[in-house]
């Protein structure tokens, strides 16, 4: 039904009361039954979030003359992202609005590079693992590059299919640090060697891993290379809205030079407005996303990140020790905020909407049916009680499985 403008305005305490009672059929991610979607650090958090982003919420990182703060405040969280992934001292990047946009922006970015600096000719592809974003498939339909998917070893990029995949046309090779269905860093290391040896440009999706894996390894968790450490490694997408605990929609793209990273620019004057130069597939940019992104990340530092992180990886562990007591597989070996987990004799769509019933809201992976779970700090207060949870909805899912066989034997 569609509804026209009201001829007159509405005070604005009957809206608030009107926007709380639209929000009554929304999940209740603050107390902690929400493991998608949100990235749920604590009240303080959420309170910096919010009035960080509404000093600067009319302001436009659109125009950096004009509000030279916001230029500081982005180059200076750039600058925290690069430090923590390892990019060398010409590395460079930019905030954008969120996972999908860093992702288009590197395909761009590289395929840019390919049609002007190795020359390639006629249709471009990627060549990617089964498991990476489907980010990748709308930038490719956007810009009519081929999507070449290759097949998983142990729910992980394949390097030898993809090795087998490349050819003269392509443009980019891509790994997951994590991967979103699984939780699983890709081998890195080994599209790094590819990357190198057949001169590919490599991107590292780390847009759920970006600000979690460096701090899960100073924590002393077992993290692989996956970063600009590693030397094939080109450009990075990496969300601050999610692991870094900023507010929606911040994300970085980072890349290996200054020099790559003119490829993403858009810089156009061909126009009677004058000169519009803009690196993100935005024009305007919000300011407040960039302004609290800043200032979430001066409040925790690394200390507040190493323990909210810690509060994640511990919850993680918590559950899948209690999943497996439960007769559940973890697929895979996850290291950081992500964890899978099914089991053979109860179907994993039914289990979810089992727990639904009980009012959790989380993802699902597909391949295979399995619950699947992104953590927060906060999961770590309700681990217990998901568990319990889980373990009355397997009880009832299967109670119910034996009394429709009972049945069907006696009609």
């Amino acid at each position: 039904m569609r509804h026209p403008l009201p001829d007159a305005g509405t005070p604005w305490a009957d809206l608030k009361a009107r926007m709380a009672d639209y929000a009554t059929g929304d999940v209740r991610w603050r107390d902690g039954k929400t493991a998608v979607y949100v990235f749920n650090a604590g009240p303080e958090v959420e309170q910096v979030q919010k009035e960080a982003y509404a000093l600067f919420m009319s302001e436009n990182g659109l125009g950096p003359a004009a509000f030279p703060s916001l230029k500081r405040m982005e180059e200076e969280v750039v600058g925290f992202g690069l430090s923590l992934l390892h990019g060398p001292e010409d590395a460079a990047g930019v905030i954008t609005s969120g996972g999908t946009d860093s992702i288009t922006m590197a395909v761009k970015a590289a395929r840019d590079y390919a049609r002007k600096v190795r020359g390639v000719t006629g249709p471009l592809n990627i060549v990617l693992p089964r498991s990476a974003h489907p980010a990748f498939d709308k930038a490719c339909a956007v810009m009519e590059i081929e999507v070449r998917r290759t097949p998983l070893v142990d729910y992980l990029a394949d390097p030898a299919a993809m090795a087998a995949a490349t050819d003269a046309a392509t443009v980019m090779i891509v790994g997951s640090a994590p991967n979103f269905p699984y939780g699983l860093i890709d081998p890195i290391g080994a599209l790094s060697e590819l990357a190198v040896a057949r001169d590919l440009w490599l991107h590292v999706d780390a847009c759920v891993g970006g600000y979690i894996a460096p701090f899960v390894r100073m924590n002393g968790g077992d993290v692989p290379p996956f970063d600009f450490e590693l030397p094939g490694v080109r450009s990075m997408s990496a969300d601050l809205h999610k692991y870094g605990y900023c507010a929606k929609g911040a994300s970085t793209v980072f890349f290996r030079s200054a020099e790559l990273m003119k490829f993403m620019t858009f810089d156009f004057r061909d126009w009677p407005g004058g000169r519009m130069v803009t690196p993100t597939l935005a024009g305007t940019r919000p300011g407040g996303a960039i302004s609290a992104a800043w200032a979430v990340m001066n409040f925790l530092g690394v200390e507040g990140y190493r323990r909210k992180h810690g509060e994640v990886t511990s919850a993680r562990e918590r559950i899948e020790a209690g999943a497996r007591r439960l007769g559940f597989t973890i697929l895979g070996r996850p290291q950081l905020g992500i964890v899978a987990f099914t089991r053979p004799d109860v179907d994993g769509l039914a289990l979810w909407a089992k727990m639904r019933e009980r009012g959790w809201f989380t993802s699902i992976t597909t391949e295979p049916h399995a619950l699947h779970l992104m953590l927060s700090p906060f999961h770590a207060t309700v681990a217990d009680q998901y568990l319990a949870d889980l373990e009355w909805a397997v009880e009832n899912l299967k109670a119910g499985a034996t009394t429709q066989k009972l049945e069907a034997r006696y009609s």
